[in-house]
């Protein structure tokens, strides 16, 4: 079972972090989206308080959500991921469609990408809990790989003390094996065709014009939004202009219209 919160009352919304995270992540935006939804957040497998599990691809971890889901009776959700919950809510909706009533998609594309986090990877790797005494210890070590001050405080988050020492909190050796699974493009030749908004950080190249095609072969109903002076974690650092347009979009009566032809 994943771990999982639950805040507010209404129809539900799962929402999903991304990679590296968990939930408190993107604890922001649920408690702003909770005052419309039920909304349900939950750690991806491999992260945060959810099992470590080895085969973790891209297409599993859609299929973990999706029974999830299932049981905890979610028949029919709206889903809101960012960055690699973007990938594996894409992935639900373009599998089971049926289990999908809208998407809405933080700041990633449906495309493959090139490989953008070996430097967090070396970061976490360099740092043995085992020998360490401090979060500083670790701190002083990582940042001699991860140079982005923001990206490094998010990375260790995931290291915990225990009875023992410390440890991670993620499953890295299987989240380095299935990597180039998780930014590969999604699901290809099948569509779905309900509702789909794509939300883009200004600053942020994760969603490129030239992707429009690969997102419109999939999502024909495709919207997108820029929010300004961004980068790739928007939510976080524009939570309520975040929210609004989720809102605004889950909410409507219908989300008919492509957008996703102009995204800069």
């Amino acid at each position: 079972m994943l771990h999982y919160k639950v805040s507010g009352e209404g129809k539900p919304l799962v929402l999903v972090h991304g990679l590296f995270g968990s939930l408190e992540n993107v604890g922001a935006i649920a408690r702003l989206l909770s005052s419309d939804f039920k909304v349900y957040s939950v750690d991806l497998p491999n992260h945060g308080r959810s099992p470590h599990k080895a085969g973790m691809d891209l297409a599993h971890m859609a299929e973990c959500v999706s029974n999830w889901m299932g049981s905890v009776g979610l028949s029919q959700a709206f889903l809101v991921g960012h960055s690699l919950g973007g990938k594996v809510a894409m992935e639900i909706a373009l599998s089971q469609p049926e289990r999908v009533e809208k998407v809405v998609v933080i700041d990633i594309a449906p495309v493959t990408y090139a490989a953008r986090h070996l430097d967090v990877f070396a970061g976490i790797n360099a740092v043995d809990p085992a020998a360490i005494s401090s979060r500083g210890d670790a701190e002083a070590i990582a940042s001699a790989y991860i140079k982005e001050p923001a990206v490094l405080s998010f990375i260790l988050k995931n290291l915990v003390r225990t009875e023992t020492g410390f440890e991670w909190r993620m499953n890295l050796q299987d989240l380095q094996e299935q990597y180039p699974t998780l930014i590969h493009e999604n699901l290809s030749g099948a569509v779905f065709a309900k509702p789909v908004l794509f939300l883009k950080g200004g600053d942020s190249d994760y969603i490129r014009p030239d992707y429009r095609n690969n997102i419109l072969q999939r999502f024909p109903q495709a919207q997108l939004k820029v929010i300004p002076n961004t980068g790739h974690w928007l939510h976080a650092e524009k939570p309520d202009l975040t929210a609004t347009l989720i809102r605004k979009f889950l909410l409507a009566a219908t989300g008919v219209g492509s957008d996703a032809s102009n995204p800069e």
